[in-house]
């Protein structure tokens, strides 16, 4: 432990420290506009039919969130490292009488490091949520756009299907309805034959 003894390794890890904060700033600062310019882009594109351009964009802005996330994952790491150096170092001989003051130092580097990393994860749990839904609204734009490719010969088929379905259904119609008229006159005819047959049956008693 004598190789941490010194104030001067305190003041190097706090320096270490703050260094590595003000790099994790700026990064999030980026990531966080990285999130918003890939919800503007492709709320921007919805109009557009094109495939090429949004999908060479959104590999662009998937490759650069790839790549900002490990380089601020590393970042968080080291900063964690160096707050575990800090912690060790309160624990060293000879630094007893300075322990209050350290530990205040070191609590507040620890809480800007809980600050970075919550950030951190809720930016990237933002962008991938955007992404996963930006993908299944794609998804659906691209089955719209493929029925409605198909839909003038489906629009035909389907204008001829019930066609003769209309068709069939007025021939029905008809047969039925010569058929009623048909039952109709032979109703009509019995009656008559039955009404004639009782007057001559009339006549004849008459006659006799």
């Amino acid at each position: 432990m004598a190789g941490i003894g010194g104030s001067n390794y305190w003041e190097d890890l706090r320096k270490q420290a703050r260094q590595l904060e003000n790099e994790l700033d700026l990064k999030l600062v980026s990531f966080s506009k990285l999130c918003t310019s890939y919800s503007s882009s492709r709320d921007g594109r919805r109009g557009d039919t094109s495939d090429t351009t949004p999908l060479l964009n959104n590999s662009t802005q998937d490759r650069m969130f790839d790549t900002m996330s490990v380089e601020i994952e590393q970042l968080l790491a080291k900063l964690t490292a160096v707050n575990d150096k800090m912690a060790e170092y309160t624990n060293a001989p000879g630094t007893a009488s300075l322990n209050a003051a350290l530990m205040h130092t070191l609590q507040r580097h620890r809480d800007i490091l809980q600050d970075y990393t919550h950030e951190f994860h809720k930016t990237k749990g933002n962008f991938l949520a955007i992404r996963e839904r930006e993908d299944l609204l794609g998804s659906v734009r691209k089955d719209i756009e493929t029925y409605k490719s198909g839909s003038g010969v489906n629009n035909r088929r389907t204008e001829l299907f019930l066609k003769e379905h209309e068709h069939l259904r007025n021939s029905d119609r008809l047969m039925d309805d010569t058929i009623s008229i048909a039952m109709a006159t032979k109703e009509n005819v019995t009656s008559q034959r039955g009404m004639l047959k009782s007057i001559q049956s009339r006549v004849n008693t008459l006659a006799s």
